[in-house]
């Protein structure tokens, strides 16, 4: 089984750094496109950030995405892996712009369903950079410590016109 990028003992998941109206205060996601519960870790020295979502039986998609089975979709799982990386790039000023948008994702593997009723932790660590341009991520799911979904994103910079 892979390794997970931070370490569970590196960070408490009963310790919230910023909680849902800290995380608005950097991520301009919301409503039904907000998908993160808290940020639990930020690490300037492997530079990265861990949170989670706490998935409830009352999600937007959860009524008809496989109805009597409901699964958290890939997409929404890479969505809230890539506003966890949007709120370390946006708070550290990894990038420019008014906004963080997806450039592309790489490697993308889901290994098992995300339902509702449970936490996903999700961490993601910093990779190659152009300053104001991009910031590259590699990013986990996780959900009771084991891997659920993985992968690499780009995010770039998105300016308002």
């Amino acid at each position: 089984m892979p390794e997970p990028i931070y370490s569970f003992d590196k960070f408490d998941l009963n310790n919230t750094l910023y909680d849902l109206d800290g995380i608005r205060e950097i991520n301009p996601q919301r409503f039904e496109m907000e998908q993160l519960t808290a940020i639990v870790h930020i690490d300037e020295e492997v530079p990265g950030v861990v949170g989670y979502k706490d998935v409830g039986d009352d999600e937007f998609w959860a009524r008809g995405h496989m109805p009597g089975f409901p699964l958290m979709p890939g997409v929404v799982q890479c969505e809230a892996a890539a506003q966890l990386g949007g709120f370390y790039a946006r708070k550290f000023k990894v990038v420019g712009g008014d906004y963080l948008g997806f450039g592309g994702m790489n490697t993308v593997r889901f290994k098992k369903p995300v339902r509702p009723n449970c936490r996903l932790v999700l961490m993601a660590k910093l990779g190659r950079t152009r300053p104001g341009k991009l910031a590259q991520f590699e990013f986990q799911g996780w959900v009771e410590n084991e891997l659920v979904f993985s992968g690499e994103m780009l995010g770039v910079a998105i300016k308002r016109e």
